[in-house]
């Protein structure tokens, strides 16, 4: 199979793609769209700065401007670039609007959605556990940071949060730095990490005396777990976030298509 392949010049501009062999089965808008999203990956363009021009990026790359843009839509589809009418193709950034309709999935009971107010409670860093190590894909031995929060909406404490990351990756999460309620435009901004799925599962749980006496209910109070694993540019899970949620003034959302 035909992958696409990338030449670094003097000056750090990565140029052509492999042309498709007979019976190729990746087509050049593909190898495109792989060397953009490496470019990506590297942060060669920091979040919200504009590409260039698809005919600046055809030239470089040795394709033609449609191959080009089918890639740069697939990307917009995907939620890594942002196209603004009549300023081109931007890379996409983390912002608070963005988390909310993207990355947050508790709504009103009228619809609305609103951003959480956190403060944290906790935070440690020690060696991963066993299952730590496996859900972040980390080796025997590595440490991890984790840091407890509870979220507030409207006011109302509604979700404690348990948040763990390799320590490697963010090496100074949840010291002397001030945690903002962004969590993700924080790794992007910081650390040059751009979150861009999450995988979770969903549960039903009952709250724990500590969780209850956080939230303000009873022991055993039915609460909604999401167990979520948050995933990098390159399919890396960078984040593993454990959220159980007091949904009695509010529903779950997950949206598809």
């Amino acid at each position: 199979m035909a992958k696409a392949t990338t030449k670094k010049t003097a000056a750090g501009k990565i140029t052509g793609v492999s042309k498709r062999a007979p019976g190729a089965s990746v087509p050049l808008y593909a190898q495109v769209e792989e060397i953009i999203r490496q470019r990506l990956i590297d942060n060669y363009w920091n979040p919200g700065e504009a590409l260039p021009s698809e005919i600046q990026l055809a030239a470089e790359l040795g394709v033609s401007q449609g191959t080009v843009r089918k890639a740069l839509n697939d990307m917009v589809a995907e939620n890594l670039l942002v196209r603004r009418q009549g300023r081109g193709t931007f890379v996409s950034e983390h912002t608070e609007r963005r988390a909310l309709f993207l990355f947050f999935n508790l709504i009103g009971e009228d619809g609305s959605r609103t951003m959480p107010v956190s403060q944290v409670k906790a935070c440690e860093h020690r060696k991963a556990t066993a299952e730590e190590r496996d859900r972040l894909n980390l080796a025997k031995g590595a440490e991890v940071i984790t840091v407890q929060r509870v979220r507030s909406l409207r006011g109302e404490p509604t979700i404690v949060d348990r948040v763990t990351v390799s320590r490697a990756l963010f090496p100074d999460l949840g010291g002397d730095v001030k945690l903002p309620e962004n969590l993700y435009r924080f790794y992007q901004g910081e650390y040059g990490i751009t979150i861009t799925k999450a995988q979770e599962q969903v549960r039903a749980v009952s709250a724990t005396p500590e969780e209850a006496q956080l939230l303000g209910l009873e022991t055993g109070a039915p609460l909604l777990e999401i167990d979520r694993i948050s995933l990098s540019l390159d399919a890396r899970p960078v984040e593993w976030r454990v959220s159980r949620c007091n949904t009695s003034q509010h529903t779950y959302v997950a949206e598809r298509g």
